[in-house]
């Protein structure tokens, strides 16, 4: 299929999107989870063909309320649905970012991406952190592997989530791989 096809023209740039971020979450360990889930996002874009932007921009809002709802999960992102009301962004978009801490279903590969990416990020980051120089162009799969297999190790990090790769026709080490590439774009943003 044609990649013009599936290009959506969005009201808001992704420089207008990442102040709105920084704003509303600060300049922390949560902003680099943000911009991680959405380099993983672009990466599984390029992959898949999609829309780049639009799949980065969904991991960029992906938690922009987070500061406001993290004491009450239930309201987690429809407080930025509410914020996001004047851009008037694709439902798909505001679906996805719904979809991936599990208030709606997932439905499309937009919806299983954010869900696997999101939890994948941290454990990734918990990954490097362990590793002997501390990088993540220093993991290789079969590491990852291990440490997913290791049920304490980054407990955060949902193994159910990231495992619904699957949902995308994606084996687990791929995946991790292809999201790791993604976060090694911006590495020096991680500090990783």
């Amino acid at each position: 299929m044609d990649l013009l096809l599936f290009m959506v023209e969005l009201s808001l740039t992704r420089e207008e999107a990442y102040r709105m971020v920084e704003e509303k979450i600060g300049v922390n360990n949560l902003l680099k989870h943000i911009l991680a889930v959405e380099a993983g996002m672009r990466r599984l874009a390029e992959y898949f063909k999609e829309d780049v932007e639009f799949w980065g921009m969904t991991g960029l809002l992906h938690d922009l309320d987070y500061n406001v709802t993290k004491d009450d999960e239930p309201r987690h992102t429809y407080v930025t649905e509410e914020w996001l009301q004047k851009y008037q962004l694709p439902q798909e978009m505001l679906y996805a970012i719904h979809a991936h801490p599990g208030h709606v279903p997932c439905k499309s590969k937009l919806d299983w991406a954010l869900y696997s990416v999101d939890p994948t990020t941290g454990f990734l980051v918990a990954c490097a952190l362990m590793h002997p120089d501390k990088k993540l162009a220093s993991l290789e799969g079969d590491f990852l592997l291990r440490r997913f297999k290791e049920k304490r190790f980054a407990a955060g990090a949902t193994r159910e989530n990231m495992a619904a790769c699957s949902h995308l026709e994606l084996e687990l080490e791929p995946f991790l791989l292809l999201v790791r590439d993604g976060m090694l774009n911006i590495a020096d943003k991680l500090g990783l």
